[in-house]
């Protein structure tokens, strides 16, 4: 039975709206007799701006008071970027749909320079990422690398104000805002692997709300859904989170799905890399694969002292 009413919990930050309105339009295209609201959230990460995330919480902040949103019956669903939503979700909660995934990769912005090759020593880079912060110091020693939180306006703000030679963010965030004369240069998943589920939406629910199931089924995608579950369960069995520079990109051709992934030092002067090729269907134990022979080659010790630094730092 389609309700006759349905409420989106979303941040309220322009690119979060954007997110949140195009579910809204999907969903009033397939149910044009169902109303379809926004419930608008400050959450704390949205709040807390002058320290990285991997010093306040982690991904975690974006999400919970959409969470209570729902625990509460204010609103049915909520809506993330994918890359936001925690691996571990509390058991309460269910990653119901995944929709088509726009451009994953990162995205040079900068009003001076092309590419980053083209940045002076001591060029100030801003990224708001420790995965991104750890491939550009591998590649780019020389540049030096700063902390950048806001949302995607404030960051464009603070390039355009000077603060940054250059700054990295999703090219998916941009075009989705009309931004994309803003990107300089796409860097390539080789150059810069993107994070878990990056560029793609996810749509959360409250495990009990199983009535909601076949009416988000439309607005899934399968082959996002598999690239997803493959970067993700590597991110679920590393510990990923805004403490560890772990990338996670998959793709499929044909039949077939190959995963890459990557752990590394902040400083980026240890990378590890692995990847793994099979049946789409393998997604999961692809993505497990590819963690395991990560631990083996040294990853594991890369996480155990970044987990030591971690507990240090709690206060």
């Amino acid at each position: 039975m389609i309700p006759r009413h349905l409420t989106i919990a979303t941040r309220a930050s322009r690119l979060a709206l954007w997110q949140a309105e195009h579910v809204q339009s999907r969903l009033r295209l397939l149910y044009p007799e169902m109303q379809v609201e926004l419930l608008k959230l400050s959450t704390r990460g949205d709040e807390i701006l002058d320290r990285s995330l991997s010093k306040v919480g982690g991904k975690g902040l974006f999400v919970k008071e959409l969470e209570n949103a729902l625990l509460d019956g204010r609103a049915d669903l909520a809506v993330h970027s994918l890359k936001d939503m925690p691996v571990d979700m509390p058991e309460l909660f269910e990653l119901s749909t995944i929709l088509t995934r726009a451009d994953c990769r990162d995205a040079f912005v900068s009003n001076h320079f092309e590419t980053l090759a083209d940045l002076p020593e001591g060029a100030v880079v801003g990224t708001s990422s420790l995965r991104r912060e750890a491939q550009l110091r591998a590649r780019f020693p020389t540049l030096k690398i700063e902390p950048l939180r806001g949302n995607l306006d404030t960051r464009l703000a603070k390039l355009d104000g000077g603060y940054y030679a250059a700054i990295i963010l999703a090219a998916a965030g941009l075009e989705r805002l009309g931004l994309a004369q803003r990107i300089r240069h796409r860097l390539s998943v080789q150059d810069s692997l993107p994070a878990a589920g990056q560029g793609a939406l996810g749509i959360e629910i409250l495990k009990q709300r199983s009535d909601l199931l076949e009416i988000l089924a439309p607005l899934s995608c399968h082959e996002t859904t598999a690239c997803a579950l493959a970067e993700r369960s590597v991110s679920r069995a590393l510990g990923g989170s805004c403490q560890v520079p772990l990338a996670a990109y998959a793709a499929i051709q044909g039949q077939h799905l190959t995963i890459q992934a990557l752990v590394a030092t902040p400083d980026g002067t240890t990378i590890y890399r692995a990847q793994a090729t099979g049946l789409v269907p393998e997604a999961l134990s692809l993505g497990l694969r590819v963690a395991q022979e990560l631990r083996e080659q040294g990853a594991a010790v890369i996480l155990a002292d970044l987990a030591v630094a971690s507990e240090s730092n709690t206060p």
